[in-house]
């Protein structure tokens, strides 16, 4: 079976990665970030997670934003922002990417994680895992767009994505 209904699963190298990525998210460590509010399914998994995030990614180190949470985390300023135990992405028709005909959201996997890249109405991107038993999303602020660390981010963030949430199918509801 395809990993997607209309488009053939490709892993991304980080050069095809950063051709995907031509912005992204304003996200500051300034501003406050919206954390998510996961089922007591998800939450466990988040916490497992948060314990297991990289101190530093993409040469950046950890600065979480506020309000403190174990379902946020923050790296740099202007900050790379993580969110764990969102609700699934509505450019995600199914729980394994299949994405119909959206030219703004691209699926694919950066080291053994798949991620949804949705494209945003301002021109930024967010990446959402894909396949796992909790939604993860990545914002990167815009000083990281079209360059290497773009791709980095995610390969930073993938062995913790891997050991502390499982491959399954999330709820559809937080």
């Amino acid at each position: 079976m395809n990993f997607f209904r209309r488009r053939p699963f490709v892993l991304l190298a980080p050069a095809a990665l950063l051709v995907a990525v031509a912005g992204c998210s304003t996200a500051d460590n300034s501003d406050a970030v919206a954390v998510p509010t996961p089922d007591k399914r998800t939450a466990p998994l988040c916490r497992a997670l948060d314990k297991v995030l990289p101190r530093t990614v993409n040469g950046q180190s950890r600065q979480d934003p506020e309000p403190r949470s174990a379902y946020t985390a923050g790296w740099g300023s202007p900050a790379i922002i993580l969110r764990c135990g969102i609700v699934r992405p509505p450019k995600m028709v199914d729980p394994k990417v299949a994405l119909g005909d959206d030219p703004n959201a691209i699926g694919g996997g950066v080291n053994g994680v798949d991620w949804l890249m949705e494209k945003e109405d301002d021109g930024t991107w967010r990446f959402t895992t894909s396949g796992r038993l909790a939604y993860v999303q990545v914002t990167l602020p815009k000083k990281l767009s079209g360059s290497d660390d773009s791709a980095q981010v995610l390969m930073d963030l993938a062995s913790a994505v891997k050991k502390a949430i499982p491959e399954g199918v999330a709820s559809m509801r937080h």
